[in-house]
């Protein structure tokens, strides 16, 4: 069920992964043993192999490496990104690993539904905040937008991380949306709790 060969997940051509490059096929085998599938978004930019590893090395850049952010506030940014754009890959896979990030699969869904009525302390607030800002009216942004978020501890390192993960996802979530990429069926199930367990 991992890969769903058959279904289809873009409106565009996916390739056969027998014919794609040496490197990708590698990457591919590595996210099978971890985390457990190849995300339909790799496969879906496999249709051009040099754009799938620019996106990869970028969003490994923004999301994997050492930051002032935590990777779950990464995630937040993304989730709440995405939510203005009505991306729905992107809500599902990345709500999934704010999830597993944040482990508190209340504070994901809430951020996927509506940012400002999670648990979020004031710092990732005017994170998000920012973020959406970003999203919705770029050219509104101002001197004061970046005094808040200094005010609030965050460093310039810190601010850039912000604006690139929420200009990043507003890339994405764009991509995604035209292509009509489907999620992969596992996101749906990670880090919740089993029906009938305890809470």
């Amino acid at each position: 069920m991992s890969d769903q060969p058959n279904a289809r997940i873009s409106r565009l051509a996916v390739p056969d992964e027998a014919q794609l490059p040496d490197d990708v096929r590698a990457l591919f085998d590595q996210m099978r043993a971890k985390p457990g599938f190849v995300p339909n978004v790799y496969r879906a930019y496999a249709l051009r192999p040099q754009q799938l590893r620019g996106f990869v090395a970028l969003y490994d850049s923004i999301m994997i490496e050492d930051s002032g952010l935590t990777k779950a506030e990464r995630e937040m940014i993304a989730v709440a990104v995405s939510a203005q754009n009505h991306c729905f890959y992107c809500l599902t896979s990345h709500g999934a690993v704010l999830r597993v990030r944040a482990k508190d699969e209340v504070l994901a869904d809430t951020v996927a539904a509506n940012y400002r009525a999670a648990a979020l302390t004031p710092r990732q607030r005017a994170m998000l905040d920012f973020a959406v800002k970003i999203t919705r009216a770029s050219d509104t942004c101002s001197d004061a937008d970046i005094d808040e978020l200094r005010a609030h501890g965050f460093s310039d390192e810190d601010v850039m991380d912000i604006i690139q993960t929420a200009a990043f996802f507003n890339y994405s979530n764009r991509v995604a949306s035209a292509l009509e990429l489907r999620p992969n069926r596992e996101y749906h199930s990670m880090a919740r709790q089993p029906a009938g367990s305890e809470q």
